[in-house]
């Protein structure tokens, strides 16, 4: 039986009841139930996800997102290192010139 046909006997099953004095709790939830996973199922399927290696599709998304950020993560690391580096430098040179080491090299 398809999640289909179950989900057609409940609300088949509710409306005799509701017609009887009232629906019962359990169908309601069962109801519910079977028309969530209907629909997770039709929005997998439309994803493209429905098939058996979805699962594994998904974990190597994730691990390529993983290293795409750690990868992002260092190349603003060495940026910012290669930044201070120079700032460094350039006062290092600056220090240099005030103190005259040029002319004392000569």
């Amino acid at each position: 039986m398809t999640r289909e046909d179950m989900l057609a006997r409940l609300i088949a099953q509710a409306n005799r009841a509701d017609t009887s004095g009232g629906v019962e709790l359990i169908t309601l939830r069962a109801i519910v139930e079977e028309a969530s996973e209907l629909g997770a199922d039709r929005v997998l399927g439309r994803l493209g996800l429905a098939d058996p290696s979805a699962q594994d599709d998904l974990d190597e998304l994730r691990e390529l997102l993983s290293a795409w950020r750690d990868a992002k993560a260092s190349a603003w690391k060495a940026a910012i290192e290669w930044l201070v580096r120079g700032v460094l430098a350039l006062l290092l040179v600056g220090i240099a010139v005030r103190l005259g080491v040029g002319e004392m090299l000569s």
